[in-house]
């Protein structure tokens, strides 16, 4: 499973734009975001209560090859 963790992780954070950041999700699939930067400990708390509910659900996307 993979949790994409903090403004970086999700969007490059204020070096968004520059020439070496890759963003996760275009290398794999990430299946919870948490927002921040830090991120909160709340935030983190809920992304895995959420991910728990994803992996109980069946809703998570399979990485393939």
């Amino acid at each position: 499973f993979v949790i994409g963790m903090g403004a970086c992780a999700i969007d490059g954070g204020i070096f968004w734009n520059s020439y070496n950041i890759v963003r996760p999700m275009d290398i794999l699939p990430v299946n919870v975001f948490i927002p921040g930067c830090p991120p909160r400990p709340e935030a983190v708390a809920q992304a895995i209560i959420m991910l728990q509910r994803k992996i109980r659900k069946g809703e998570l996307v399979k990485y393939e090859d």
